[in-house]
């Protein structure tokens, strides 16, 4: 704009201008800031404009995570098959939930032919379960030590019927049941059941020296005991890790009984 028409402005348009360059400042702020965001969007075919962008960042949603989640469930191709709106991921954002999370885990199940729905992810995310975790469980199962070393020393004291005393550590293989997530038992109250069962089962046993020669049995007789009930994990086998033989529990109680009956005699 030439200098004698700027000076030939009267007060109310010089208002006008300063208002509309302050507007073109502001917006090529804005875009500066949203500009990378904005382009991978474009390019990726996200969905997400540069409106959506700066709502964002007045909602207090980081668009950045929203952006990447959005990327990464087009090209998978969740969006043909969830309803991963802007809006759904920001709501699940807003609610404290983890949005990178909750995408890859439906990713992971996808690829995997687990059935898992957008509305189970979400709310297992929000339940505080890992969901990513669980998926991963699900398909590769874990191994989880019984006792839990890490509260115990490391083995079940169990006594067979014959009163002597094995103590045996065992590893319980288990597969995340998605359905029974949402308040199923953890893994600490598989760990308790395989435990007890465990002795329970050496406790029906006749004799110690059965459970040296066929570990198998134990581990059969507490599989079929359907200890994974209410749990959000599935069973996959249970394996005897080791057997140590400990004290011959029976004996030591008889002869605490004959020391308690001979002083009893004793002392009429």
């Amino acid at each position: 704009m030439d200098l004698p028409i700027l000076l030939a402005l009267t007060s109310a348009q010089w208002v006008v201008l300063v208002i509309l360059l302050l507007f073109v400042l502001v917006f090529l702020g804005i875009f500066a800031q949203f500009a990378s965001l904005w382009l991978q969007c474009k390019v990726t075919r996200a969905g997400i404009s540069l409106g959506d962008l700066v709502f964002m960042r007045f909602r207090r949603v980081n668009p950045a995570v929203i952006v990447r989640s959005k990327i990464m469930a087009v090209q998978a191709g969740l969006n043909r098959k969830y309803p991963l709106s802007v809006q759904n991921l920001e709501a699940h954002a807003l609610s404290g939930g983890n949005v990178p999370n909750v995408i890859r885990a439906l990713i992971a199940a996808d690829k995997a032919s687990i059935p898992l729905d957008w509305n189970t992810a979400q709310a297992i995310d929000l339940a505080g379960r890992n969901i990513l975790e669980a998926v991963t469980t699900s398909v590769n199962p874990k191994v989880i030590d019984c006792p839990d070393p890490k509260r115990n020393q490391g083995t079940l004291s169990a006594v067979a019927a014959d009163g002597i005393e094995l103590r045996v550590r065992a590893r319980v293989t288990v597969r995340t049941n998605i359905r029974q997530l949402i308040g199923g038992a953890t893994e600490e109250t598989v760990i308790a059941r395989v435990g007890q069962g465990i002795v329970q089962a050496i406790g029906s046993t006749p004799s110690y020296k059965l459970v040296l020669e066929n570990p198998d049995y134990i581990s059969k007789t507490v599989l079929e005991q359907g200890l994974e009930a209410q749990t959000a994990y599935e069973i996959v086998s249970i394996d005897i890790a080791d057997i140590d033989v400990g004290e011959n529990i029976g004996a030591k109680l008889l002869a605490d009984r004959a020391e308690a009956d001979m002083r009893v005699a004793q002392a009429k």
